[in-house]
């Protein structure tokens, strides 16, 4: 059993703190930024750096926005309605990853018809160090001692800051799948595929690993299915159309 005595802050400036969740939020665009603008000089993504630049920005806004709002529809609702002017404050907390994706895909339809680039083109390059950005991001989660799991006997179960049994380190299992995914992902970068596959393959992937992943994690359900669950399944319907399609 590991005994969690983390600090989430890196470093204490004056009245200001770095903390390792934005740390890994930092890695997860700098690998997206770094994948990108290799796509570019490769030709395979017809934007100037500075257009990437502001893109990703623009990007960045869409997913901060898209994850708040679902977080407070769909997990938190009866809090911002008494309070809605907390929606604002996104260092408090509460994100989700479905409004994030939600967010970012909405945005990418936007620009890709402003600047004329297949949605599915600019889906397919994005998608892979999305992957990894994400694993990044479960880092984080792990070092602030949330979103773990279920009790678990198993060797190496956390003792996570105010739990009274050790936990699945549910955080780990989500960075290590997406791992996997960034590495499938990442050998099928150059291979001869439709429009949309390595995107549909990504959708796929992940809904199907956090689908069952969620069975170990200490949330509420709503039915026989926690929200995450409920969320992930027109997740895995998308990769399941663009699977066939692409076929």
């Amino acid at each position: 059993m590991f005994v969690h005595n983390l600090s989430p802050t890196i470093i204490h400036l004056g009245p200001l703190e770095i903390r390792w969740y934005g740390l890994m939020y930092v890695l997860g665009f700098l690998a997206v930024h770094a994948y990108t603008k290799r796509a570019i000089k490769e030709g395979k993504l017809t934007l100037t750096e500075q257009e990437l630049d502001d893109f990703l920005g623009q990007l960045v806004i869409a997913m901060i926005v898209g994850a708040r709002v679902f977080y407070a529809l769909f997990y938190n609702p009866s809090y911002f309605i008494q309070t809605p002017w907390k929606i604002f404050f996104v260092w408090e907390g509460g994100l989700s990853f479905h409004g994030g994706f939600i967010g970012m895909l909405l945005w990418g339809y936007h620009y890709s018809r402003k600047k004329n680039i297949p949605l599915l083109h600019l889906a397919d390059i994005f998608c892979v160090p999305l992957a990894l950005g994400n694993a990044f991001g479960r880092i984080g989660n792990f070092i602030n001692a949330e979103l773990y799991g279920i009790p678990t006997t198993l060797p190496w179960g956390v003792l996570f800051p105010g739990a009274d049994l050790a936990r699945h380190p549910t955080q780990l299992y989500e960075a290590a799948y997406n791992i996997v995914i960034f590495a499938v992902l990442y050998s099928l970068r150059n291979k001869k595929l439709k429009p949309g596959t390595l995107f549909g393959i990504y959708v796929l992937l992940y809904s199907i690993c956090r689908f069952f992943v969620e069975f170990i994690k200490d949330l509420p359900m709503f039915g026989p299915l926690t929200m995450g669950q409920w969320l992930t399944i027109p997740l895995f319907i998308l990769g399941i159309y663009l699977a066939l399609r692409n076929r």
